[in-house]
């Protein structure tokens, strides 16, 4: 009997009817479908998967991280698949999609993944509660729905934060430094992760396959139809993004030109004043006033008038 991994993320039996019961030995059952769920970032896990004969060499390299992209490969029955989830680990960006890496037989199920995934644990919730995968097929439906469930979350999350920039742009008030930007790099990744397994999943909803039934590939396909939905709503956020980053660069350019012109009449004011100072401000004999005690106090007066007149004059020519 074929041993499996002691620390294995999960290591159980779907019992068919929903549920799941825990392998009792280190040794694969020989009385139902199992699941081994790993981490093959661990010494062990990554040591089993390259010496255990239940595996070809494809299935290695796929499930010890060599590749990263969304990938289907048949193999007979046996299906080997590379799907990816959003990130949701604490310290991470959502965008650096997690690969979720698997090899699938009649009867046996191996995943592994580096990083913790939210779908994973939500499959595994539903087998607790009894209201899980039936078999292999039925399991790789509800992890492709878990994995777009969760996507799609995160696509309606980038809608309500665009949602939100644009009624502050109406306001006529700019989003802090970075942010557009970094929500147009989420729906570009996003979309370049999500546009190949849309593909997959339609792909596989049309491969005839024995332990995929007809139920099996209607919500496969179900599911596929969803991906484009949110790969639709993706090339929306994109554009309205490059809509907003148009507003912002006009509201930008406008508050630019509003100072300048503000800083041109202001400096058009004090044009006058400029002058007279400037003028009266030699050290030549004959200065009128030189001798009178009141000569400043009229030369302020005389520029005070001149800044008030200047100023009507360009309320009147609507300057300001």
């Amino acid at each position: 009997m074929e041993r499996v991994p002691v620390n294995s993320i999960y290591r159980l039996v779907l019992d068919g009817a929903g549920g799941m019961r825990p392998l009792a030995g280190a040794g694969l059952p020989a009385d139902g479908p199992a699941w081994v769920h790993l981490d093959y970032g661990d010494p062990e896990s990554a040591r089993w998967l390259r010496q255990s004969p239940l595996l070809n060499e494809a299935a290695r390299e796929a499930l010890l991280g060599q590749s990263s992209r969304p990938k289907l490969v048949r193999q007979g029955d046996n299906l080997l698949l590379i799907l990816r989830g959003i990130n949701h680990n604490q310290g991470n960006r959502p965008e650096e999609m997690v690969a979720l890496r698997i090899f699938i037989t009649p009867d046996l199920i191996i995943s592994s993944r580096r990083r913790p995934l939210l779908s994973e644990q939500d499959l595994f919730a539903r087998l607790e509660r009894r209201g899980g995968p039936a078999n292999p097929g039925d399991w790789l439906v509800e992890m492709c729905d878990a994995l777009t469930d969760r996507a799609g979350e995160f696509v309606e999350e980038l809608h309500d934060q665009i949602l939100a920039l644009e009624e502050a742009v109406l306001e006529r008030k700019l989003p802090g430094n970075g942010r557009l930007g970094r929500i147009r790099k989420q729906l570009i990744l996003i979309r370049r992760y999500l546009s190949p397994q849309r593909d997959l999943v339609a792909r596989l909803a049309n491969e005839k396959i024995g332990w995929l039934d007809e139920d099996d590939r209607r919500r496969l396909q179900d599911i596929a139809d969803r991906l484009r939905r949110w790969l639709d709503d993706l090339d929306a956020g994109v554009a309205r993004t490059a809509v907003l980053a148009d507003e912002i660069n006009n509201l930008m350019t406008e508050a630019t030109n509003r100072r300048a012109y503000q800083i041109s009449v202001m400096a058009l004011l004090f044009l006058p004043a400029t002058f007279l100072t400037g003028l009266f401000g030699i050290n030549l004999g004959g200065m009128p006033g030189a001798e009178s005690p009141l000569a400043f106090w009229v030369f302020c007066l005389i520029i005070l008038a001149l800044g008030v007149a200047l100023g009507a004059w360009l309320k009147l020519r609507r300057w300001w």
